[in-house]
């Protein structure tokens, strides 16, 4: 029997959902691809090297979006990106070195230390007391609130992700950590943090602007996030001065960088849209635009 192909011509709206729905596969596969990196980050270097580096994220999505959906960066983003890879640069540089760890167990000893056990309950109790008393009322009209929860439940996240990611690399080394409870445990508390981060950081997002709600959650989460791992690990028990503040700089200088990318995105400067415009501009009278800050 002969098989004959029957060239069947596609209809627009049939075509366009089918691109919708490959284009959304391609954003989910994506985006699960990314967060297992990250994931597996914390298993291999300290959390104050590589929660810093999450701006870089920021400063590639806003290269990509100028490149392929023509989402024009003016003068100002691409300072604030150039901060960004100075930050980011400096950060690694001068970035304690990962502490070795043999077993959950051990982590866990870390975790049972009387410091970063005032740590956690101290976190959890803000959390909680933000949640059901400030949140009511004053959670729609100030975004540090939600931003707030977010970031403190981020921190503890992060160890507990840290914990897991060095479990699975002792596992697939042929030392099984799943035997533990502690592993559980971790997994249970990523869990309940993913949840309620991503419930808090979409309430502030409908709420408040994006281009102020992004580097204020970056800076809070990096900080609560810095000091956990700081109280947990005691990352910087080696680390010399300058080193330490070295640190503190490229954070700063990230920070800069941030703010100004978002902060500018929006705004229109038609005078200064590309590096050649800098070495043409008029001089004199002319409309000038003010940037009102407060309004962003």
């Amino acid at each position: 029997m002969r098989i004959e192909a029957v060239k069947r011509r596609v209809p627009k709206e049939e075509l366009g959902t089918r691109l919708t729905v490959r284009c959304g596969w391609t954003y989910g596969e994506t985006v699960v691809f990314g967060e297992a990196a990250n994931f597996a980050a914390y298993a291999f270097a300290p959390a104050t090297l590589v929660t810093p580096l999450g701006a870089l994220s920021i400063l590639v999505t806003a290269v990509l979006a100028h490149f392929f959906l023509k989402e024009k960066l003016n003068i100002f983003g691409w300072v604030g990106c150039i901060l960004c890879i100075v930050g980011s640069t400096t950060i690694v540089v001068n970035a304690p070195e990962e502490r070795m760890v043999q077993s959950v167990q051990e982590l866990w000893s870390l975790a049972m230390q009387p410091e970063f056990l005032i740590y956690a309950l101290s976190t959890v109790a803000t959390i909680l007391f933000l949640i059901f008393y400030v949140a009511p009322l004053l959670g729609a009209t100030n975004m540090l609130v939600y931003i707030g929860i977010c970031s403190l439940v981020g921190s503890l996240s992060v160890m507990s992700c840290k914990v897991l990611g060095i479990a699975l690399k002792l596992t697939l080394s042929g030392n099984n950590q799943f035997v533990y409870p502690q592993t559980y445990l971790s997994l249970a508390v990523v869990a309940v943090s993913v949840i309620t981060q991503m419930n808090y950081l979409n309430k502030a997002l409908d709420l408040f602007n994006t281009a102020v709600v992004t580097p204020f959650y970056y800076v809070l989460f990096t900080m609560a996030t810095v000091l956990a791992s700081v109280i947990m690990f005691k990352d910087w028990e080696q680390q010399t001065g300058p080193q330490i503040f070295s640190v503190m700089c490229g954070f700063s200088t990230i920070l800069c960088g941030t703010f100004m990318l978002h902060a500018t995105k929006d705004v229109d400067l038609p005078n200064l849209n590309s590096w050649s415009s800098l070495l043409h501009l008029p001089r004199g009278g002319g409309p000038v635009q003010r940037i009102d800050l407060a309004k962003l």
